[in-house]
């Protein structure tokens, strides 16, 4: 056993259990992107953001709480213009021995709704045009 997550304690689970749950919750949330490429420490090429392969649209992709990656829409928008299973919300993780944050994680907005003018960052499938077909 051992703790789990990208937050402090979020649970304790041994390697098996831990990958069943967080697939589990990676396939519910959508969260099935692959994780982003590491970066070169000696490359000093600009880095783009990666496009979507269906609709060719740039995208952000994150790691969840769960250490999964979900892919985000590049724009935030207000939570009554974003159905409840397409919010996110990226929150900074500080360090233990640090108040700077030094990474960004996804969590879904679930249990308490945000108001309706709040913003989320809405999955990028959400506004994938070829998966959801022209209106």
């Amino acid at each position: 056993m051992r703790e789990r997550g990208r937050i402090d304690l979020m649970a304790r689970y041994c390697e098996r259990c831990w990958n069943i749950l967080a697939n589990e919750m990676a396939e519910s949330d959508g969260a099935t992107a692959a994780p982003r490429p590491e970066p070169d420490p000696d490359d000093v090429a600009w880095i783009e953001p990666p496009v979507c392969r269906e609709c060719g649209a740039s995208i952000r992709v994150y790691p969840t709480t769960y250490d999964r990656w979900v892919s985000l829409a590049l724009v935030e928008m207000p939570a009554k213009d974003v159905p409840a299973a397409f919010r996110w919300r990226l929150m900074r993780l500080p360090p233990l021995s640090s108040p700077l944050p030094v990474d960004i994680v996804a969590v879904r907005v679930r249990g308490i709704d945000p108001l309706p003018s709040e913003p989320v960052v809405p999955a990028h499938r959400m506004m994938c045009v070829p998966e959801w077909g022209e209106p």
